[in-house]
């Protein structure tokens, strides 16, 4: 497996690891086993475990931000058409 005192693993192997960690520990094996197994320090998996809540809770703040930020842009085009609306209808009567 990985030599986690040689290599600095990136996100996909961490996740990949945590994954594997999980289904092994889904077959009614400790967690401390799981990571046996696969190789990896159960201190090392409690942290990847820790920060991957914490990137989770991140991204869903995230998302939080984003659909409100996307429902004000919403608003601004409908307001915006309405504007373009009433100007188009303003500019069509001949005085």
């Amino acid at each position: 497996m990985l030599n986690m005192a040689k290599k600095k693993d990136n996100n996909e192997e961490i996740i990949k690891l945590l994954r594997q960690a999980e289904r092994l520990m889904a077959k009614t094996e400790s967690s401390r086993q799981a990571t046996k197994k696969i190789a990896i320090s159960y201190q090392t998996f409690s942290l990847w475990r820790k920060e991957s809540a914490n990137n989770k809770m991140d991204q869903t703040k995230r998302l939080k931000e984003l659909e409100d930020e996307n429902q004000r842009l919403k608003k601004i085009v409908v307001e915006l058409e309405l504007d373009m609306l009433m100007w188009k209808e303003f500019a069509s009567i001949s005085f």
